[in-house]
């Protein structure tokens, strides 16, 4: 397959990019946990995030020492070498490659050592900012290493291409795991490396950032850390100013500076088919690229599919798109089933390593996991990004984020505005800027999760409660609405959109938002001007487009978040402060069921109360819902999968719960995916779920059986042991889902889709049978744990199960529900 050809010499640490100040850039965090007013009980929480914090950076930090140790290992016989007859390098090629690594391996393992005892032993009274302090004054080392960079990186390189017995070595150099790691050992490049202190750098300037949020204004340490903060961003500025322009600029033939301004991989549509690109925007000129195949031991090289000097470059307008390629949309089920297969094997992964398997086996694993998830982030992205070359020809990208499309657009836009002229490169000139494209990018992996280091973040998954309150710094009037964007197996798609406040310019929109997280380390929020012109039609997908007016980014930093509080932020772009609150709830505990302490309302109550107090077959809540839904919401695109306003759901339960003699009229008001998710807020809070704690055992074991006739009478025998109002309750919800899914050509939910939304919620392990089944990840998807304790894959999954019932059995048990109601 090509393109999994194109990810060959891709598995390189990713490098950040020094300078992250471009506008747009969210404000640091305000913590839930500051020092000042907030009282003893807050302060103390304060404290122990300070050691939540310190306890991952020194985990990070041992992980950083056993980088240098690997790079410090080949110096010594190398340097042996040196002075023999057949030496691999000279003593001065050695001090060029190794410059300053001895020091800055001694700096860290005394600081890691002086530090490592304090977190062991903590209490409210340690200090430890003399040690970052310390740590920060020793700098100038690396401000010499920083200097002496480009030089190493040159001429290691070199010596890689001239001699065989060094390639090899700097090709594999083995970093020890840490030491409660399952691995041994990983193999690293020493360009990767080579660029780790310069990473550190900037990741110790964040921890300093996060300590200080969680250190009071009065604790002894409090001036230290803000001393060492101050010198490490004054040492932050100074190298990205020497370090860009030497990593990021190309000399042409001509003897002109050529810059590298943005790269990323982006998928082309080209003759009907996808390919991922590297696309690379320098100064004047985009240039499409892919790697070319090399043998083993060759220094690797981009082809150039296409350029267009950015003089000759057009946007081209919603009437002109019509004339180009139309995008064919994976259809979502398809999609789900490739992540659910992903899910699996991760956690095939992750139980070869926690039973210490063959590293063949998890390589195998990682291989077909690294294939699936290429097909996922070639096959997910549907926004069309258009570039047209004047003179001729139109390319066309598709992605999945409205962000990313933004960000490529205003990046082109701002070089356009320029005194560009057009020209033609010569083969010669062509030849160049293409050699330099491997040397200068910045994005060095794809973004896949198997790519990731071992120390890397493996993301949140379970639930991000958004609330967007509101936003100001408009200068004019218009009509606003915000979406919400995270990312998820590599790429970011869009998750929630805000009611359009009309004619402001301070909307206050105060709508609580409830959004899925699958390994998602970043959330993006985005502000429109809503258009209404009819005239600005988007061919590609028959929506208005709206305009853009700022977008911005934070992460989600897991000790930040993993709080029962709201944690209130704001987000800067463009001059507009958008306002918002957050709070994360993993997937275990946001489907834990809660009993009610009242058995007057219907949420938290036994199903088999309710119905018996409305002298009912199906709850009223469940009839009405669904009622409305297939009223006036059964062509909704995205109904159920959609995320209702929280606070609209919260109204709904509140009326429902107090049997408010209003609730028709409030339904009929209400918006479409509030009640939808009202329905599915019902079944998640039922103190056991609908299909039961006790039949949980046994419907898990006819998933497992392999013949499809003794699977089907399996799951017909459990169905007719359901107590009645669970069975009626069911079909009369299984029904209503068929009639949906027979509107998937216009509401875009197949049975497979419904099944995603609802089936996790209807079969799910009890609480004590979770604790058994979560040993590896106790926040990962309920479908990925499934993974775990069957014999191999099957697409049936708990997650699917409700897909399971539509296609084989929902039928035969008496004809359906409406005989039983």
């Amino acid at each position: 397959m090509e393109e999994e050809e194109e990810a060959i010499g891709y598995l390189d640490k990713v490098l950040e990019d020094e300078d992250d100040s471009e506008p747009g850039t969210p404000t640091s965090p305000v913590s839930p946990f500051s020092a000042g007013d907030k009282g003893e009980r807050d302060a103390g929480k304060g404290l122990e995030m300070r050691k939540l914090v310190l306890s991952g950076f020194l985990a990070s930090e041992e992980i950083y020492i056993n980088q240098l140790e690997a790079l410090l290992l080949p110096m010594k016989p190398l340097k042996a070498t040196a002075t023999t007859s057949q030496p691999v390098l000279t003593l001065q090629q050695i001090e060029t490659i190794f410059y300053k690594i001895q020091d800055i391996y001694e700096i860290h393992k005394e600081f890691y050592d002086s530090l490592c005892p304090k977190v062991q032993q903590w209490d409210s009274n340690v200090t430890m900012g003399h040690l970052f302090q310390k740590l920060a004054s020793q700098l100038g080392v690396y401000k010499a290493f920083v200097d002496n960079y480009k030089i190493a990186l040159e001429t290691a390189e070199k010596c890689s291409q001239s001699n065989y017995q060094f390639q090899k070595i700097s090709e594999e150099l083995k970093v020890k795991g840490p030491k409660d790691s399952k691995e041994s050992h990983t193999s690293v490049t020493m360009e990767a490396l080579l660029y780790k202190p310069i990473d550190r750098v900037t990741r110790s300037t964040l921890v300093l950032h996060d300590l200080l949020k969680h250190t009071p204004a009065d604790h002894p340490d409090y001036p230290l850390l803000q001393d060492a903060l101050r010198i490490s961003q004054n040492f932050l500025s100074s190298i990205n100013e020497d370090i860009d322009p030497r990593r990021t600029a190309v000399t042409t033939p001509k003897g002109e500076t050529r810059q590298l301004v943005k790269d990323g991989f982006l998928v082309e549509l080209s003759e009907g088919s996808r390919k991922l690109r590297h696309v690379f925007l320098f100064t004047d000129v985009l240039l499409c690229a892919k790697l070319k195949k090399t043998a083993v031991g060759k220094h690797q090289q981009y082809d150039c599919k296409w350029y267009v000097p950015l003089a000759d470059l057009v946007f081209p307008s919603p009437e002109e798109s019509e004339h180009c390629p139309q995008v064919h949309v994976i259809p979502d089920h398809e999609l789900e089933d490739m992540k659910m297969k992903i899910s699996a094997i991760k956690s095939e992964v992750q139980k070869e390593k926690a039973n210490k398997g063959q590293s063949r086996a998890i390589e195998r694993l990682k291989k077909k996991m690294f294939e699936n998830e290429f097909w996922l982030l070639l096959n997910s992205p549907a926004i069309p990004f258009r570039i047209h070359n004047r003179n001729g020809k139109s390319y066309l990208f598709l992605l999945s984020s409205d962000y990313e499309r933004s960000e490529w657009r205003e990046a082109i836009q701002r070089l356009q505005k320029k005194d560009l002229q057009a020209f033609v490169l010569s083969s010669v000139e062509l030849q160049v800027l293409t050699g330099s494209c491997f040397k200068l990018r910045t994005v060095h992996n794809i973004p896949v999760t198997s790519n990731k280091d071992d120390d890397e973040s493996p993301g949140l998954y379970g639930f991000l409660h958004v609330i967007v309150h509101s936003a100001k710094g408009f200068k004019q009037s218009a009509n606003l609405y915000c979406t919400l964007e995270v990312d998820s197996f590599g790429y970011f798609v869009s998750k929630a959109k805000t009611r359009v406040f009309r004619d402001t310019t301070e909307p206050q929109w105060n709508e609580e938002f409830e959004i899925e997280l699958e390994g998602s380390q970043s959330l993006r929020i985005l502000c429109y001007e809503k258009c209404y012109d009819k005239t600005k039609l988007n061919k590609d997908n028959n929506e208005i487009v709206d305009k853009i007016m700022g977008k911005g980014q934070i992460q989600l930093d897991p000790q930040a978040v993993q709080t029962k509080n709201w944690h209130m932020d704001v987000i800067e772009m463009n001059g507009i402060k958008v306002e918002f609150s957050m709070k994360f709830t993993s997937r275990d505990m946001s489907l834990k069921r809660t009993p009610s302490k009242k058995q007057t309302g219907v949420f938290g109550v036994k199903i088999s109360v309710v119905t018996k107090r409305e002298r009912s077959k199906v709850p009223y809540i469940v009839r009405q819902c669904v009622e409305e839904v297939e009223k006036r919401g059964i062509e909704e695109v995205g109904i159920y999968r959609i995320s209702g306003v929280a606070t609209d759901i919260q109204a709904l339960k509140a009326v429902f719960d107090a049997n408010n003699k209003d609730i028709l009229v409030m339904l009929s008001d209400m918006d479409i995916n509030a009640i939808a998710g009202t329905l599915k807020l019902y079944f998640r809070e039922l103190p056991e779920p609908l299909l039961t704690d006790r039949l949980y055992p046994a419907f898990m074991e006819g998933i497992a059986l392999s013949d499809p006739a003794a699977k089907e009478n399996c799951m017909m025998h459990l169905l007719r042991s359901l107590p009645d109002p669970n069975l009626i309750t069911f079909l009369f919800l299984l029904e209503h889902l068929k009639r949906v899914a027979e509107k998937e050509p216009i509401n875009k939910m197949s049975l497979h889709n419904l099944a995603t939304v609802f089936g996790p919620t209807l079969l799910r392990p009890s609480e004590g049978e979770s604790k058994a089944h979560l040993t590896l990840a106790s926040d990962i998807w309920s479908h990925d744990v499934m993974a775990q304790v069957r014999a191999g894959y099957w697409r049936g999954s708990p997650a699917c199960l409700g897909n399971l019932l539509l296609l084989v059995g929902w039928d035969k048990l008496g004809g359906g529900s409406s005989s039983l109601l």
